[in-house]
């Protein structure tokens, strides 16, 4: 595998961003590693970090370029600040950056990734969680798989319980508290909306450890996806929102995203 790490320019918000890019390479007799071999162009996996992170954190805390090398996958794995994955109310288009923009630059940069749709995935935990479900039911198009770790789904809830504390911020990113429950960053509202549009559902596949403060959203996601018929893989057991938990369920998620 080949490890990229880009700088370049997005025009959606007018600065100069960063990913890290891991790339299938034909096997060359490195030590310790397993390349899988695959003819044609590469799944591409865009996965996606929480808040406190960056695009670098995946490397930091996973094995996730041995994880792609045993797969045959290029991983593309962006930064969005605190955005959550939306355009903001007050700061930048995020997610026209990270649902359009990224997928065209990252196809012009890199031509032997898949332009298929089932070719092209999302995954992430926690904030990072949210952004690909998002991806998932919002841009469904372009993403046909998407897996959530530890995801942090229910942004009215979230809302709601932190803006006495930290108004600014979480009004600055979905605007007034009582304008986000069914608005376009509402996942529980976009399942709804995607099922009623006769488009396209993607495959889902959720995790969350018992013990995570974020265990009820996704008790909730998971039973609403079911009961609007969307093909779920929905895992849990011991666990809070640790890193020693996603390292392992990464995997089983890079499992189920190329079975």
């Amino acid at each position: 595998m080949a490890l990229l790490h880009v700088d370049f320019s997005s025009s959606v918000l007018g600065m100069c961003v960063q990913m890290d890019v891991i790339l299938p390479q034909k096997p060359t007799g490195m030590i310790g590693v397993n390349d899988a071999v695959r003819s044609g162009k590469y799944p591409t996996l865009y996965l996606l970090h929480g808040m406190s992170d960056d695009h670098t954190i995946w490397q930091r805390r996973t094995s996730i370029e041995r994880y792609a090398t045993e797969k045959g996958i290029a991983v593309v794995m962006p930064c969005v600040h605190l955005s959550w994955y939306t355009d903001m109310h007050v700061g930048l288009k995020y997610w026209t950056y990270i649902s359009e923009e990224l997928p065209a630059i990252c196809r012009q940069f890199f031509p032997n990734m898949s332009d298929k749709r089932e070719d092209t995935w999302a995954a992430g935990l926690s904030m990072g969680g949210y952004g690909a479900m998002k991806l998932g039911l919002r841009a469904s198009d372009t993403f046909s798989k998407v897996v959530s770790l530890s995801g942090g789904l229910d942004v009215v809830t979230l809302t709601e319980k932190r803006m006495i504390s930290q108004k600014p911020y979480w009004e600055s990113v979905f605007g007034p508290t009582e304008k986000v429950k069914g608005s376009f960053n509402d996942l529980f509202a976009a399942a709804e909306e995607l099922k009623a549009s006769g488009k396209p559902l993607p495959d889902v596949y959720m995790w969350c450890g018992t013990s995570d403060f974020l265990y009820d959203q996704n008790v909730r996601m998971r039973e609403h996806l079911k009961k609007l018929g969307y093909n779920l893989t929905y895992t849990e057991s011991p666990g809070d929102h640790q890193w020693k938990y996603w390292d392992e369920h990464i995997q089983l998620g890079l499992n189920w995203l190329t079975k």
